[in-house]
């Protein structure tokens, strides 16, 4: 993986939780020599826009700066309102879109939980590592597209 580029986009409205999911998604990609760029929304609903907008910024302009992977970070927790649910549907459904219309290989870390304490259990590397398991996604689908030639191996 040694010259990939992998975008992460990251949601800084939970800071303590999204800096957990980057160290544990950056641990992976060191450790198989992937490069990356990193890039900050305000939450998860903006996620899929950023990644639409780095899609764009390279069909506008013939750039070094392409990606061939994206890994998604973040978390919603559920609140007194429904807002969660939206936010998060949201969410996770314009990341969908972006993956079947692009053919993209994307590593989902988004977190969708129902307090605080699961986020921390799920976004520390020492624990479940959620970060770490999005960016091992985004490795494996950037494999899966090389193997069925999607990308020059």
């Amino acid at each position: 993986m040694s010259g990939t580029k992998i975008l992460i986009v990251e949601s800084r409205f939970y800071d303590e939780i999204t800096d957990n999911l980057v160290k544990g998604a950056v641990k992976e990609l060191a450790a198989v020599g992937a490069g990356y760029k990193r890039i900050i929304v305000p939450g998860i609903l903006e996620i899929p826009a950023a990644i639409r907008f780095a899609i764009r910024a390279m069909e506008l302009r013939a750039t070094d700066e392409r990606y061939a992977g994206y890994i998604t970070l973040g978390c919603a927790i559920r609140g007194e309102t429904d807002h969660y649910h939206h936010v998060s549907r949201e969410a996770m459904a314009g990341i969908q879109e972006l993956v079947l219309q692009y053919t993209l290989a994307v590593g989902n870390g988004i977190l969708t939980v129902h307090n605080r304490a699961q986020a921390m259990e799920r976004a520390v590397p020492e624990r479940r590592n959620f970060g770490g398991q999005a960016a091992r996604a985004c490795l494996r689908m950037i494999d899966l597209k090389k193997e069925l030639s999607l990308i020059p191996k």
